[in-house]
């Protein structure tokens, strides 16, 4: 049984440094990590985790992940394993390191009782949503896809299954309107740093509170292929596909038999446009379909989606190319009202 969290770091009343391990591997764990540091003492990263290097860009370097990078700049002991509930040896490592507690951020991998149990406080994780909404991988790209204004960051404390344990701290973010999903996973990053420091120092007078899991909403790992954009939806939620498939993987479509990615577009509303009323009229004759373009200006190309809805398309990147707008896109392929996405 776990020693209930009180007086882990009560400096206060004793100068005993606590010895911490931090799990981790995306650029979004780091300001967790460089707030640890900042405040060291009384906390002592005796070891970091984190995933193996992987190949990356065209000539499919090996890349070392950027929790590895800080934390050898750092002069820190760096573990890498693809699987620590596999991992034997990392298993023996972290018992002779014998840590107080575990910090956990995008670690990317279910740690097993075995390892779990081996920290007397156990482990904290932050997650970037509001628990039990939205456990899973993708967090944030998923708030994002369903349209909400307002997310936030749980501190928890692990158990053996999935963002499950009991809620230590929660903090309320709300979404700006064009936020990408990259755009608000490193806003995210910086709240959930200050707010696991502040879990750590109150750890005394913090009651764990068990999660709701009839309220419990899942947010599964995206794949490449979920960026495809099906014009028969809305505009809006094409656009909040856009944002949330940002910077991976990607919204895109085809024009033309090009793959096309679409990094910016906005959802056209009677108040957006002098253009609504034309368009309007376009949507509701016979020939229209998802994905036509019904007017090309240099604000964009507009393209009409499901439900007699437009989607005003901002910026653009064609494969192996920069992001451009998406004037300049049609420009240089000449794109008219009549043709099509998809």
């Amino acid at each position: 049984m776990k020693k209930p969290l009180k007086h882990l770091f009560s400096t206060e009343k004793d100068n005993k440094t606590w010895r911490l391990v931090f799990l981790g591997s995306p650029a979004c764990a780091l300001p967790t990590l460089e707030a640890l540091l900042s405040f060291s003492p009384p906390y002592q990263i005796e070891l970091v985790i984190t995933q193996p290097d992987k190949p990356s860009g065209r000539g499919r370097r090996l890349q070392p992940p950027p929790v590895k990078e800080l934390a050898v700049a750092k002069g820190l002991q760096v573990y890498q394993t693809p699987r620590i509930r596999k991992d034997a040896p990392a298993q023996e490592l972290l018992k002779s390191i014998a840590p107080d507690v575990g910090i956990v951020v995008a670690f990317g991998q279910i740690i097993p009782p075995s390892i779990l149990d081996i920290p007397p406080y156990g482990f904290l994780n932050l997650h970037f949503s509001l628990l039990p909404r939205y456990r899973g991988a993708s967090p944030v790209a998923h708030t994002l896809l369903n349209g909400e204004r307002k997310t936030g960051v749980t501190i928890f404390r692990l158990n053996e299954k999935m963002d499950e344990g009991d809620i230590l701290t929660q903090e309320e973010v709300e979404i700006f309107p064009e936020e990408t999903a990259g755009e608000l996973e490193a806003r995210l990053a910086q709240v959930g740093a200050n707010l696991m420091i502040q879990t750590l120092a109150n750890l005394d007078k913090i009651t764990p509170v068990p999660q709701n899991h009839a309220q419990a909403t899942y947010a599964p790992l995206l794949k490449k292929e979920d960026g495809l954009i099906n014009w028969e939806l809305t505009a809006e939620n094409i656009v909040n596909r856009v944002r949330a498939f940002t910077p991976w993987p990607s919204a895109f479509s085809f024009f033309r038999g090009e793959r096309v990615k679409l990094l910016q577009a906005k959802a056209i509303t009677e108040k957006s446009t002098s253009l609504r009323p034309a368009l309007s009229h376009q949507l509701q004759s016979q020939d229209c379909k998802a994905g036509k373009v019904l007017h090309v200006d240099k604000s964009g190309i507009y393209v009409a989606c499901g439900q007699q809805t437009v989607v005003q398309l901002l910026t653009l990147q064609p494969a192996n190319k920069k992001p451009m707008p998406a004037f300049q896109f049609s420009l240089g392929r000449q794109i008219k009202p009549g043709d099509y996405f998809g």
